[in-house]
């Protein structure tokens, strides 16, 4: 009989599983920067196949998306201007320093939300006088499948350099435990802290 992993049976509540959906972006995140550290600035730049032809440009796609939801859920009156003004990195470092802050803060807005305010009317301002609005939980879910399209997008990518793509989906269930245990800890998380 093959090993098998068993989850805990205890149910989870909204705000926990956005909670975790953040934490595990963080967690794909840095996985696909310590792989892409193996690569030159010029791989970074160079054309490839896909919606947005380089890695870096993929990149700072998703860091510019991310900022703008992020300042949406927060209710920042310039969310659309910060969009605007977003400035993208030509380097690595630069970039996954500023993704990791964006992380973190998407993180911090998770980890303090309850089932009510995951269901709280985010108003999104569009730019030319349109607006949006939707449930803070619903528009996480759509940063959520945002990120995780164009991180696919660079994973491919990756598949033509040399550096092999890294395993970026085992971060949600929890018994998934012995597989996310060093990105946990290089983070400086415990499971009890991000699964209750």
């Amino acid at each position: 009989m093959a090993d098998t992993l068993e989850s805990d049976p205890r149910p989870l509540g909204l705000a926990r599983v956005l909670s975790i959906q953040a934490h595990a972006n963080r967690l794909a995140n840095r996985r696909l920067q310590a792989a892409l550290a193996g690569l030159s600035t010029s791989d970074l730049h160079a054309r490839r196949i896909s919606f947005f032809p380089t890695l870096i440009g993929t990149l700072n796609h998703l860091l510019a998306v991310d900022r703008y939801y992020i300042a949406a859920l927060h209710g920042d009156a310039d969310m659309e201007q910060q969009y605007r003004r977003y400035a993208p990195h030509d380097e690595l470092a630069p970039y996954a320093a500023a993704q990791d802050a964006s992380d973190n803060k998407l993180i911090a807005f998770c980890d303090k939300l309850d089932d009510a305010s995951a269901n709280a009317v985010v108003r999104m301002d569009r730019g030319e006088g349109k607006s949006q609005s939707d449930l803070a939980c619903l528009v996480l879910e759509h940063l959520f499948m945002h990120q995780t399209h164009h991180r696919g997008q660079v994973h491919a990518m990756l598949a033509g350099t040399q550096v092999a793509p890294p395993q970026l989906d085992e971060f949600i269930m929890r018994a998934d435990e012995p597989f996310r245990v060093m990105d946990m800890s290089g983070l400086g998380w415990t499971e009890r802290e991000v699964y209750g």
